[in-house]
């Protein structure tokens, strides 16, 4: 038995966050009902690349273990549906902008008056209250509104955008504890509650060391590029034939690190003794390490390094990656046969309980796949499917 075997989730989320939180939710064995609108779906499934149509790249990463119905929310069958759904469901999760739900009938008040056991989960840009709670909110557009992106990229270079959407993932992480912990909170109170995340508090949450070394300083850091402000040398270096990330974040590892690149003459130099020294030196430090990093290949630092237990890697290609044994031990790269196209790899849910292997379990849905399924197991009658259909209510 799954974890959350037993537990249904109406997922009205899109994009990303809501949707990696409900895979995940998925992935943990709950039951997830992807309530989509009737003509486009979720807007993800025409993001390219494609595989096929309507499963666009982001949409197949972030929707696996999830079944598709199409719900036009704005008719008065459509929202029937959602009230018989709902009875019997324990979460529901929606990221429309503030306001939306509540004109749509599937905030948290319209939908705890028909299940006091629901837990509601509501995912927006800047938090459902404040100045600028209206506001629409996206990954980037949050790397740069909460300072974020004035940390990322070289000194005197552009703006960065960091390429993962970190801030919509760990929005998405941050609504999966919530609800988990909601779960667990409704085994001792027999009801339901809210949960709340917004991409800005999660990008300050993601800010917490840097926005703490900022009042320590009271200055704008620089941006640092590969490095990082508290620690040295730990960068990219250029080995003789590439680049080489090496982290040396104490002392300890400072005497192995020089040990190995042959810099007896600088491990006990005062200048340099201390990580605090070294950092207050960077510049200095980084020179006298990178004339020794470029004399020797990447693979001899990182075999070499790694023995020693000093941190490095080599600065890996995505093919390179996937390449490597470890990936491939690791059982993180999931295969599965998706019906409308074919053989296909995901990335698992990066959690193992019990030692269970990582499984894909079943494949991303298409845009309405299950809306018979699903209607049929709430009692309708092929008629009134195909009723609803005509009118427009369901696809």
């Amino acid at each position: 038995m799954a974890p959350l075997d037993g537990i249904r989730i109406l997922d009205f989320s899109k994009v990303l966050a809501g949707p990696l939180c409900t895979q995940s939710l998925g992935d943990l064995g709950a039951d997830v009902v992807k309530v989509e609108p009737v003509r486009l779906g979720d807007e993800t499934r025409g993001w390219p690349p494609f595989r096929a149509e309507g499963l666009g790249a982001v949409f197949l990463s972030v929707n696996r273990n999830k079944r598709s119905i199409a719900i036009d929310l704005k008719s008065e069958e459509g929202r029937a549906l959602v009230a018989e759904l709902v009875a019997t469901a324990d979460v529901a999760v929606e990221s429309f902008g503030t306001g939306v739900a509540e004109r749509l009938g599937i905030d948290a008040a319209s939908l705890q008056a028909i299940n006091p056991r629901l837990i509601h989960c509501t995912i927006s840009g800047y938090g459902r209250s404040g100045p600028l709670k209206d506001r629409p909110g996206y990954d980037v557009i949050l790397q740069a509104f909460s300072g974020m992106m004035s940390l990322t990229g070289e000194p005197q270079g552009g703006h960065i955008r960091s390429p993962i959407s970190p801030i919509d993932q760990v929005t998405g992480l941050n609504a999966l504890s919530g609800i988990l912990a909601a779960l667990m909170e409704r085994n001792h109170t027999g009801k339901g509650t809210t949960v709340e995340v917004s991409l800005f508090d999660t990008a300050l949450g993601l800010l917490r060391y840097n926005l703490q070394s900022f009042w320590e300083r009271g200055t704008q850091p620089e941006k640092c590029g590969s490095t990082h402000e508290s620690l040295s040398p730990y960068r990219a270096f250029e080995a003789a034939d590439g680049p080489v990330m090496i982290g040396v974040a104490n002392d300890n590892l400072w005497r192995k690190f020089c040990a190995i690149a042959g810099m007896e003459d600088v491990v006990d130099d005062p200048r340099y003794r201390t990580n605090a020294d070294r950092a207050s030196r960077r510049e200095e430090m980084d020179a006298i390490v990178q004339s020794a990093v470029e004399k020797k290949p990447v693979a001899w630092w990182d075999s070499a390094l790694a023995e020693a237990g000093v941190p490095c890697a080599p600065i890996n290609t995505l093919k390179e990656v996937l390449d490597h044994p470890h990936t491939v031990g690791t059982g993180m790269v999931l295969e599965y046969d998706h019906p409308a196209a074919g053989m296909t790899n995901a990335v698992a849910m990066p959690v193992q309980l019990g030692g269970s292997p990582h499984a894909a379990g079943s494949p991303p849905p298409t845009h309405g796949q299950h809306t018979d399924e699903v209607l049929a197991e709430m009692g309708l009658t092929a008629e009134k499917i195909a009723a609803l259909r005509t009118a427009g209510a369901v696809s």
